[in-house]
């Protein structure tokens, strides 16, 4: 990548957060509430998508009611957060953190996870002092990719997009930084399969240190 990135967002889910069983798990109980059979994770990486509706839709074989999708979201979630306890930092998480702020670069996490879910387990971990900004997704908006949210998240904090690199494990994440003029690396550790994050044009790593390796190439 071009010298110019000085700027890091972090996506959560899948990126800094080791949490690929919670989400099948999660996904697998809805599965469960609608008659469908369980994936694995190998499925469960060849077919997750944003929007959500849709991918749940399609899923599940038929159109959702509103009623339905809120039912279908709160099972998720509700499950998703009984399992979140078990989850642990991505391999080198804490690690490529420090050594980005000793480079010089600054850091920042957006997440499409609930803000009011997001902020206290990034606590916990003890991680908001890496950060400028901690941002997930608001309840006053509909918006389901992270495109809309980026550009708030950079605007917020003045930060040009052309010295930013966002990195993410889905291609919604390149999709936002393609967007708002930013730059991305996508980490094949998440919920989405290397082949798709590839077809993405935007490089590809297999591990959070080798994807701060190719911002600072």
């Amino acid at each position: 990548m071009r010298n110019g990135i000085r700027h890091i967002v972090w996506d959560w889910n899948g990126t800094l957060l080791d949490d690929n069983h919670a989400n099948l798990a999660a996904a697998n109980h809805v599965c469960e509430m609608f008659g469908v059979p369980p994936m694995t994770l190998e499925d469960w990486r060849k077919i997750f998508r944003r929007p959500l509706v849709p991918f749940y839709e399609e899923l599940l074989g038929r159109p959702l009611s509103d009623e339905e999708w809120q039912r279908l979201d709160a099972a998720y979630n509700s499950y998703y957060q009984r399992l979140l306890p078990s989850c642990r930092l991505a391999d080198g998480a804490v690690d490529t953190l420090h050594q980005w702020r000793r480079a010089g670069g600054t850091q920042s996490l957006l997440s499409m996870a609930a803000h009011d879910h997001l902020v206290p387990v990034i606590t916990e971990f003890g991680l908001v002092s890496h950060f400028t900004r901690v941002d997930g997704r608001q309840r006053t908006t509909d918006a389901d990719s992270k495109a809309e949210y980026l550009a708030a998240h950079l605007d917020a904090q003045g930060i040009d997009p052309a010295t930013v690199v966002l990195i993410g494990d889905i291609d919604d994440d390149a999709h936002a930084a393609r967007m708002v003029g930013a730059k991305a690396v996508l980490v094949a550790t998440g919920l989405m399969s290397r082949e798709r994050l590839e077809a993405t044009g935007h490089p590809v790593a297999d591990s959070l240190t080798e994807a701060v390796q190719l911002v600072h190439g």
